[in-house]
């Protein structure tokens, strides 16, 4: 319980000021993402995790019949 709250407060913390004070400005956020080398680094890390996680999930989930795989289909 604990990792899912500072999981979820942590970055919202640094994510609300920057909507405060610039709002969604989307080219802006992925200047500043990637505005350092150790910052892209951790971006591009995140991406591709995030990619080969949808990915495995998708494959394994048709390969085992998972039930209620239908509510990620639309990542799929």
């Amino acid at each position: 319980m604990l990792l899912c709250v500072l999981g979820f407060a942590l970055p919202y913390s640094q994510f609300i000021p920057f909507l405060i004070e610039h709002g969604l400005n989307l080219k802006l956020f992925f200047e500043q993402l990637f505005a350092s080398y150790i910052s892209a680094f951790f971006a591009m890390d995140l991406l591709i995790s995030s990619i080969v996680f949808w990915i495995f999930l998708c494959w394994e989930g048709s390969r085992l019949k998972m039930s209620n795989l239908w509510v990620f289909r639309y990542f799929c």
